[in-house]
């Protein structure tokens, strides 16, 4: 969507930017001080960290790439360099402590107000259509999504709380189990979106044969099936690398989950609680998607499958922004935002179905394709090549439609994510797939 506005720019970047620091605000005043400096695990940042990584960020793209002002904390740059520094490694680093890395980040904060008040939005390239502050925007929503991982991972009482989803309007056994997806050209990317970022540019035509996709996510209660038929101790269903990492982990069911009189449960932001059939299962890998849809006779479905599902109108021919069409997210078309901290039930937001039927295509759980993390044809770094191009090859497999996790603004059709195919940590789920002729 491209907006031309200035003042109408001006104002989406400044809501865009308020809302990521609200919730930054939120995760990080929650819990005390000792808290947000220790790393609950060696797969995360210590919170503290992700909050002054948020503000040099900011300094650097918005104060001194667009304002053209000197560095305010120039040797702090690399220790909050995420490429200098692996995880694991950063609670060694002399991270500012919590009092002054609020203030720097609200320092800086300040003065990226009074730079998008000023600023021409137009001319460059880094601030055509406010560019740079949709950017620093998303960036920020996404460390409040890593920061929400870390708050899954930390132990002890519960830290945050949030009211549960709405209940489905439509029971999951009234729907069909599958959507058949017709064959044929679609729009792939993006060219026009404002603040879509390097990697879903540019619009491409794809040409994708006809297949059925299931019409919600993978349910708990469908994936506990794979686990009781032995799933996790059958090899004939798994990658040789995906068996390797659950022998070698002992893992023999979605993170976070364990058995216990006679039932599962898990532990959800320090709640202990049973495990809801209807909810789509989140907390796997890669390997253990794939591994069901095997057991299931299935397959994951391709990327580009992916986004016809969520995008194509057959009626109209052309790819939409979202499964409901162009506007942007409302509460009754996806679980986003944190609003609620869980997936809401398989069938839910039927105001948010694609033109053929999918349901929760965005938001409740991330869900794992069997595509490796590639550019499109045409694809040009910018404004950086750290954000997508160091990542592309074999070694990342892409991830769709955001997670209740993730805000509004880093999340649509064309939003591509990825991780290493071990990750499980994430709010990842999936939904499984099949050719429609015989190959």
């Amino acid at each position: 969507m491209t907006v031309t506005d200035p003042a109408a720019l001006r104002q989406r970047a400044l809501t865009a930017l308020t809302t990521a620091r609200e919730r930054t605000g939120l995760l990080t005043s929650c819990v005390e001080d000792d808290e947000l400096t220790a790393q609950h695990s060696p797969l995360m940042s210590p919170l503290v960290w992700d909050l002054a990584h948020i503000g040099n960020q900011e300094e650097q793209w918005l104060w001194r790439a667009v304002a053209g002002r000197d560095a305010l904390r120039p040797e702090i740059d690399s220790i909050y360099d995420a490429f200098e520094h692996p995880r694991a490694t950063r609670p060694t680093l002399p991270l500012l402590p919590p009092a002054e890395a609020r203030a720097y980040a609200s320092d800086v904060r300040g003065r990226v107000l009074d730079v998008l008040e000023r600023t021409p939005l137009e001319g460059r390239p880094l601030v055509e259509a406010a560019f740079a502050f949709g950017m620093i925007a998303q960036h920020e929503q996404q460390h409040d999504e890593t920061m929400l991982i870390t708050h899954q991972l930390r132990t002890g009482p519960a830290a945050l709380t949030a009211p549960p989803p709405p209940p489905p309007a439509t029971e999951t056994g009234a729907l069909p189990a599958e959507v058949l997806v017709p064959g044929g050209p679609f729009t792939m990317g993006t060219s026009d979106e404002a603040w879509a970022l390097d990697n879903e540019r540019p619009a491409h035509t794809r040409v994708v044969p006809a297949f059925f996709i299931d019409t919600v996510p993978v349910t708990n209660g469908a994936y506990m099936a794979f686990v009781a038929d032995g799933g996790y101790t059958d090899e004939r269903w798994w990658q040789a690398e995906g068996w390797a990492q659950i022998r070698r982990h002992d893992i023999g069911a979605p993170l976070f989950w364990h058995r216990s009189g006679g039932q599962w449960l898990r532990r959800r932001f320090g709640v202990t609680e049973p495990v809801p059939e209807d909810e789509p299962v989140v907390h796997v890998s890669w390997y253990e998607a794939d591994a069901y849809a095997r057991w299931a006779g299935r397959r994951l479905p391709t990327e580009a499958e992916w986004e016809k599902a969520a995008r194509h109108d057959p009626a109209t021919g052309r790819s939409r922004r979202y499964p409901w069409g162009d506007a942007d997210p409302a509460p009754v078309h996806a679980n986003l935002g944190q609003r609620h901290l869980g997936p809401a039930a398989a069938g839910s937001y039927p105001e948010g179905a694609s033109p053929l039927g999918v349901r929760q295509l965005i938001g409740d759980v991330w869900e794992w394709t069997s595509s490796d993390f590639l550019p499109y044809p045409g694809f040009i770094a910018f404004p950086y090549k750290e954000y997508s191009q160091v990542f592309f090859g074999p070694a990342h497999k892409v991830l769709r439609g955001g997670s209740f996790a993730v805000d509004a603004v880093a999340c649509r059709g064309t939003f591509r994510n990825w991780d290493l195919p071990v990750r499980r940590q994430i709010f990842s789920g999936f939904r499984t797939a099949r050719n429609a002729e015989p190959v």
